[in-house]
């Protein structure tokens, strides 16, 4: 029959809790690392990533209708008929106004 040794017992149980402690001390670690690297990042001022992304949307979408607008104006300059369908493509074919006359004096 064997019997357990408490020899074993007691480094079994030593070795438990060396191993709990370095989990709680790696976690300590961790967090104080993550508070540091959040300050850090607070005072260099920078944005939040979905901030990022949605002013570079707002960016591409300018810079393709900026596009669209440059061929536009090219076409009207070759006296071709704008391709666009958009508001100003209204407004450019309207005709303009007629100057209101103004009574004479006499």
């Amino acid at each position: 029959m064997q019997t357990r040794s408490p020899i074993f017992d007691d480094l079994a149980q030593l070795l438990t809790n060396a191993a709990g402690a370095a989990k709680g001390v790696t976690e300590e670690v961790e967090t104080l690392v993550r508070a540091q690297v959040e300050r850090a990042a607070d005072q260099l001022d920078l944005v939040p990533r979905e901030d990022f992304e949605a002013v570079r949307t707002m960016a591409v979408k300018a810079l393709e209708r900026i596009d669209a607008l440059e061929a536009e104006l090219e076409a009207f300059k070759k006296g071709q008929k704008p391709t666009s369908t958009g508001k100003k493509a209204a407004k450019s074919k309207a005709k303009p106004k007629a100057k209101a006359k103004t009574p004479k004096k006499s």
